[in-house]
């Protein structure tokens, strides 16, 4: 009896991602995959992410890959408020519970550390060191900050925590691209929007003169790598715009955004996902980001108005 032909591989993209989700994705992400992509409910991904949440308001648990253990940390608690705000429940006493968290855990000047001291018992990244007193980061306050404006949400922590994020985004003269999306994840939400706007323009003039956008995939090895990223972990101006209407979508002709979503969507692997860009230091954290990565590509391509499937 002949064999029976395998089945042809899902034909879009969509479809190629859900069966790569369906096979790699921790519970989280393949709640948050069915509530963008296939109708799924909010309150199924919520339930997923409060198994990361812990007593002191944070969360922990290697929500963020990166940071491995179960001790709250900013960065995990930023990842969080990005699930809640893309499901439309980044507010009230979540955000009221968080922001508790966001103020025990700040610097003296009142803003986020990228990393707080409680990780150095468990496994990180060798790219996201652990020291005894951390200086605030725009890296980790601007977006959690700007999100939390964006959702209309006012607590006494915002304050200092906002003013750091002005200070530190209008200082700004020599950058790196992870430093500059927080930047912009600032700015898109800030409230005051003609401040945001000029600062906005600037850092896209220092994105171009600083060469931190791939603008020409075809020329990809001309752009330089930035000090202490991997080979190739180059930024594009997706990475910048993640909407439409983000501030960062003025820096960037529509042709550069094309190609930059030409190459998004091109990025896509055989198996459904998408890759990281970033140095892969352990199997589980490699792992466990391409799902999450496989979804925001997604959600950008979408938002841009990419057929996806």
């Amino acid at each position: 009896m002949a064999e029976k032909p395998l089945p042809a591989p899902p034909a879009t993209p969509l479809a190629r991602a859900e069966r790569f989700v369906w096979l790699t994705a921790r519970v989280l992400e393949q709640r948050r995959f069915a509530h963008h992509f296939l109708n799924g409910g909010a309150d199924q991904v919520e339930t997923a992410l409060a198994s990361y949440l812990n007593e002191d308001g944070g969360y922990g648990h290697a929500l963020e890959p990166d940071l491995r253990g179960p001790v709250s940390q900013p960065l995990h608690t930023a990842h969080a408020l990005r699930v809640l705000d893309s499901i439309g429940r980044c507010g009230g006493l979540r955000a009221e519970r968080i922001c508790r968290y966001l103020t025990a855990v700040s610097s003296p000047d009142g803003a986020l550390p990228a990393v707080h001291p409680s990780q150095r018992p468990y496994p990180s990244a060798p790219f996201v060191p652990v020291v005894d007193s951390p200086p605030s980061a725009l890296l980790t306050t601007g977006p959690v900050v700007g999100l939390l404006h964006r959702n209309q949400v006012w607590h006494a922590w915002l304050f200092r925590a906002t003013e750091y994020c002005w200070a530190a985004v209008e200082s700004l003269k020599k950058s790196h691209p992870y430093e500059i999306e927080a930047a912009v994840a600032f700015l898109d939400g800030a409230p005051d929007h003609a401040r945001a706007e000029a600062a906005a323009a600037r850092l896209g003039r220092l994105v171009r003169e600083q060469r931190l956008a791939v603008l020409d995939p075809d020329r990809e090895a001309e752009y330089p790598v930035p000090e202490g990223y991997a080979p190739g972990e180059l930024h594009h101006p997706h990475d910048y715009a993640r909407v439409p209407g983000s501030l960062a979508a003025r820096w960037f002709t529509d042709d550069e955004m094309a190609r930059s979503l030409d190459r998004l969507a091109a990025d896509q692997r055989p198996d459904g996902g998408w890759p990281i860009r970033w140095r892969a230091w352990a199997p589980g954290s490699a792992l466990e980001w391409r799902p999450i990565v496989t979804v925001e590509a997604l959600r950008v391509l979408r938002a841009h108005g990419r057929a996806i499937g």
